[in-house]
């Protein structure tokens, strides 16, 4: 089932766009078809020297390029700064979905369009003991953090997202912007990812 939350997708391949509702009208995607997602809202609630991070996860689809509140049909998730993957077990975190996928996932410190093939023995899944497969903290992952005044989230350069999804297809993905269309001039545009994804429809196909 799709979440009743709008956002827009953008694909590159037809040079259109298009809105994804509501409605349990996700179809798959043809086999490496190049998508933009933006304002995927991951909210959070506490965190920050408040009380304990806690709040349901965003959960996405690559087959359909969808939000979804699926128990089972969901590759990676978001909660704020968090990403988690469909595979593994909990890291303890409150709120976690369960997980019940094989998905795994790797950062590659390659610009998006070099990484033209998956490196099956990189990934890894989320773990108590190895916490997650794609980190979090400034410096550690996707993202730093500037700190006072200005507060800002900014996606690193040159870092692609590797995933394995729930089912052994792959998707590559670059976040472009963790602000809500794109303006970071605004504290409470937080929380709003865009990114661009590749997703390989063939099961073990390992290509880009």
């Amino acid at each position: 089932m799709k979440s009743s939350y709008q956002y827009k997708i953008l694909i590159f391949l037809f040079v259109f766009a298009f809105t994804s509702c509501n409605d349990d009208d996700g179809t798959p995607l043809p086999a490496e078809q190049y998508l933009q997602i933006t304002n995927l809202h991951a909210p959070m609630t506490g965190g920050q020297g408040q009380e304990p991070s806690s709040g349901s996860y965003t959960k996405f689809d690559f087959a359909s390029a969808s939000v979804t509140t699926s128990d089972t049909d969901w590759d990676i998730a978001f909660r704020a700064t968090t990403i988690i993957v469909n595979g593994g077990t909990s890291t303890g975190d409150a709120d976690e979905p369960e997980r019940n996928g094989n998905a795994a996932a790797y950062i590659k410190s390659l610009p998006f369009s070099e990484v033209t093939s998956v490196v099956v023995s990189d990934f890894t899944q989320d773990s108590l003991e190895e916490g997650l497969a794609i980190p979090t903290g400034s410096g550690n992952g996707w993202y730093t953090y500037t700190g006072p005044p200005e507060h800002i989230i900014l996606p690193i350069p040159g870092k692609t997202l590797v995933i394995r999804t729930r089912d052994f297809k792959y998707a590559k993905v670059e976040i472009l912007s963790y602000y809500r269309d794109l303006d970071d001039s605004v504290a409470g545009n937080a929380r709003y990812y865009t990114f661009n994804y590749l997703y390989n429809a063939n099961e073990n196909e390992t290509t880009f």
